[in-house]
C-alpha cells in the first residue's frame, strides 16, 4: 500500500456508499494501517445522490477535509454518469471504477477520462444473481480489490462476516460474500 490513498465514493441514498466506505476503513484498521472514513450528505432523501470518503495509509493521517484529488473513484450507480461528475479531480494514474454493463472504452467516453485506469464490473447484475437485491455495495468491494491490489479478498470476506454477522441472516451474509468475490473475478479492465 502507498502512504496514503484516498477513496471517493459515488452512489444514491440507500445503496450502501457509507457501509461500503466503512467496510473498508475497517479492513485496514485489521491489516495495521489508519483510515477515515465519512460520507458527504445533507437532508436528501432515499435515491438522492451521495458522496463517501476513505482514507487509507501506513501512516497516521492529518488530513481533516473531503477528497478533492482521489487516488481511486467508485461509482455505485452508473445513472450517475452524465449527471454527476465523477471523474473531476481523479488523478491522472487514478482509477476509476464503475458498477456498468458498459465497456471501460464506454465509460472513458462518457466521462472523459482520459489517462489513469478505468474498470467496469457488472455488480447490480452480480447483486440481483446473488442476493435477489440490487445493493451493489458488497459487490464493489471484491471489485476495487482486484482493482488496485490494496486488499486481499479473503481479509474483506473476513471483515465482511464480522460487519454482517450479527445484523442479516447467515445465509444473506454468505451471499454477500459470494457476491464480493465473483465481482473480483468479473472486473473488466481499460
Amino acid at each position: 500500500m502507498t502512504e496514503l490513498t484516498e477513496i471517493r465514493w459515488h452512489g444514491r441514498g440507500g445503496q450502501g456508499v457509507v457501509t461500503a466506505g466503512k467496510l473498508l476503513a475497517e479492513t485496514a484498521m485489521g491489516s495495521g494501517q489508519y483510515f477515515q472514513a465519512f460520507p458527504d450528505f445533507g437532508p436528501e432523501r432515499m435515491g438522492a445522490p451521495i458522496r463517501a470518503f476513505t482514507r487509507l495509509s501506513s501512516k497516521p493521517i492529518t488530513i481533516h477535509s473531503q477528497i478533492q484529488e482521489p487516488d481511486v473513484v467508485l461509482v455505485l450507480d452508473p445513472t450517475l454518469l452524465g449527471v454527476v461528475a465523477v471523474a473531476e479531480g481523479l488523478k491522472e494514474n487514478g482509477t476509476l471504477l464503475v458498477n456498468t454493463s458498459q465497456s471501460p472504452a464506454e465509460v472513458r467516453t462518457a466521462t472523459s477520462f482520459g489517462t489513469g485506469k478505468v474498470c467496469t464490473v457488472d455488480a447490480s447484475h452480480i447483486a440481483i444473481e446473488e442476493m435477489g437485491r440490487d445493493i451493489t455495495n458488497t459487490p464493489m468491494l471484491g471489485a476495487f480489490a482486484s482493482a488496485t491490489g490494496i486488499f486481499d479478498i479473503d481479509d474483506l470476506a473476513e471483515k465482511l462476516r464480522a460487519w454482517f454477522g450479527k445484523k442479516i441472516s447467515p445465509e444473506m451474509v454468505e451471499a454477500n460474500v459470494r457476491a464480493m468475490r465473483r465481482a473480483a473475478e468479473e472486473v473488466q479492465e481499460g
